[in-house]
């Protein structure tokens, strides 16, 4: 049987990445797509293991190909993607893979694998909240959390495109609505 994907995306300091990190802690095993780049390697990373990294050409290459499922130019030059043959390699094997994604991203996966696909978009209770929660974090200047804000607000304004919106404002509540969707989903 083909794997599923389970497609995650939330503004900044909504609390999606300790979501995400309780699914795995109650024992729910997904595989992860390599992206692709443009950059070059940092430090140790290793082409195949953090990311497959490509040249401008190569990767402007692919994408005339229509080789990726999502990609976004981050700027001048800057290419992250998600290639196609990465998930459809996995979900031959009956894997399930997990996506935390942009919300472009999350959206482009969704089009592309339909029915195969759970897009899951977790929000804030309020602006305020979110603001707050990232000032606690004490890991933005004020200007960069502010900016992080105002993306948020165009965030959230795609939530309606996404298979289930879980708002996080109590995050055990939170968790079992996300598990029990995700659940029933791989049990179809």
């Amino acid at each position: 049987m083909e794997g599923k994907l389970v497609i995650f995306s939330a503004p900044s300091g909504s609390g999606k990445s300790t979501i995400i990190n309780k699914l795995f802690e109650k024992g729910l095993k997904f595989s992860f797509s390599i992206s692709a780049t443009s950059r070059a390697p940092r430090g140790m990373e290793k082409n195949g293991v953090e990311y497959w990294f490509l040249s401008s050409d190569q990767f402007k290459e692919k994408i005339a190909n229509d080789e990726f499922v999502e990609y976004e130019e981050v700027y001048p030059g800057c290419f992250y993607g998600t290639l196609k043959s990465e998930i459809d390699s996995k979900l031959l094997k009956g894997d399930n893979m997990l996506f935390d994604v942009d919300v472009k991203g999350g959206m482009n996966i969704k089009k592309y694998y339909g029915d195969r696909a759970l897009s899951i978009f977790i929000l804030p209770p309020s602006i305020e909240v979110l603001r707050s929660r990232l000032l606690k974090r004490a890991t933005d200047s004020e200007e960069m959390i502010e900016k992080r804000v105002s993306k948020a607000q165009w965030e959230m304004s795609f939530a309606d495109c996404f298979d289930v919106q879980v708002v996080n404002d109590n995050l055990e509540v939170a968790f079992d609505k996300v598990y029990s969707v995700i659940i029933d989903f791989l049990n179809k």
